[in-house]
């Protein structure tokens, strides 16, 4: 595909899509993962407190905001995975239809419900298995902001993140242990993605490809999830991780604001590029080969007939809302305009522009703050 610039921007055709189907985790039984983040840690003798006026309200946030994952979730609740699976895939058989997948002389032809259900039943434990993984990767993040951010108000705050983050990791686990049946291990595009934010020596970079990108995916997600989900405790468990993820993002959001007026339009076009790489592969290459191999479908079957183009993509409101939380936070960054429109273009060629008018999520922590709702309804019983 050629954009309006006339560059060739990075697609998912055919071709391609079997390609990277083909590739998976190769070191699945690993416990351990080693990832060198090149980066000097930074101290500051500067310690004034609230410098920068909106790190430090958001820093006051967090601290008033923490919640127990033990405790603050009911987990005495029981879930009937199998139930929800059965939905999902009476669901997915009216987009199939709808579609007119064609699945004669393919494996699937053969499929019946016991078969379909299965596979929902897989989608569940896979999807839930690479939140658990991102959120460790926001974890290993928000630990080297700590280290390399020059700010103290931004250390304060990013301290948070990480006891945030390590709770979310918590609850993920203990969900998929306790609720769910089975964890997947990382997917190998995802984890490519995290090696990359990790390994780039510049601070600025971990906080572009987290908490812009990573980080507003998530946040999306879980809320897609959150609606869907016939769960209470998985409803509760992502109402609460939302709250974390909405200050994680303006955390981002306030701190590279400042810092990408510094730069100049070469530096800009670099942040950039980057953007828009993981936008790409956030989107077309998250695409579940694990679960397929684990149901003994070839991972490029599946993709010649399942995925969709990405012309299809740019037009599918679900895949379009994945980006309702990227696209107004680089505009507020001034990515999107920077060297004359450069991501506006490569953002429309995706189809997600038209939400950069959207609220950023600089500001609207405060009204996702789910933690602080439920603790003022208890209180005024």
């Amino acid at each position: 595909m050629t954009d309006v610039a006339g560059t060739d921007v990075p697609t998912a055709g055919a071709d391609s899509l079997e390609a990277l189907m083909g590739r998976t985790n190769s070191d699945a039984d690993a416990v351990i993962h080693t990832v060198r983040d090149n980066a000097d840690v930074i101290f500051t003798w500067s310690y004034d407190k609230g410098e920068r006026a909106s790190l430090s309200k958001l820093y006051e946030k967090a601290k008033g905001s923490q919640w127990n994952g033990t405790t603050d979730l009911p987990w005495e609740t029981e879930v009937d995975q199998e139930s929800f699976a059965r939905s999902l895939a009476q669901m997915d058989a009216q987009t199939r239809e709808a579609r007119g997948t064609d699945l004669s002389g393919t494996v699937f032809a053969k499929w019946g419900t016991r078969e379909w259900e299965a596979q929902a039943f897989e989608l569940q434990n896979w999807t839930l298995s690479q939140f658990l993984h991102g959120e460790q990767g926001a974890l290993a993040c928000s630990a080297k902001i700590v280290e390399t951010v020059p700010w103290i108000d931004a250390k304060y705050y990013a301290s948070t993140q990480v006891m945030d983050e390590a709770r979310h990791v918590e609850v993920f686990a203990r969900y998929l242990d306790e609720k769910m049946s089975g964890h997947y291990p990382v997917n190998v595009h995802l984890r490519e993605l995290l090696d990359d934010i990790l390994s780039d020596s510049r601070w600025d970079m971990t906080y572009l490809g987290m908490q812009i990108m990573v980080e507003g995916l998530a946040l999306a997600s879980f809320g897609m999830a959150h609606a869907v989900t016939p769960c209470p405790l998985l409803r509760q468990l992502l109402r609460y991780v939302m709250s974390d993820e909405a200050r994680h993002v303006a955390f981002g959001v306030l701190s590279l604001a400042e810092y990408y007026q510094q730069l100049t339009e070469a530096e800009l076009l670099e942040r950039q590029e980057f953007a828009f790489e993981a936008a790409v592969r956030m989107r077309d290459r998250f695409m579940a080969q694990e679960m397929w191999e684990r149901l003994g479908v070839p991972p490029g079957d599946a993709a010649r007939i399942f995925a969709a183009t990405p012309e299809q993509k740019n037009k599918d409101p679900f895949q379009q809302l994945l980006f309702s939380k990227i696209v107004p936070n680089c505009k507020k960054l001034g990515l999107l305009d920077a060297n004359d429109g450069w991501l506006r273009k490569r953002f429309d060629t995706l189809g997600v522009s038209q939400f950069e008018d959207w609220a950023d999520t600089s500001t609207d922590y405060e009204v996702l703050d789910e933690v602080s709702k439920d603790r003022s309804a208890a209180s005024a019983d």
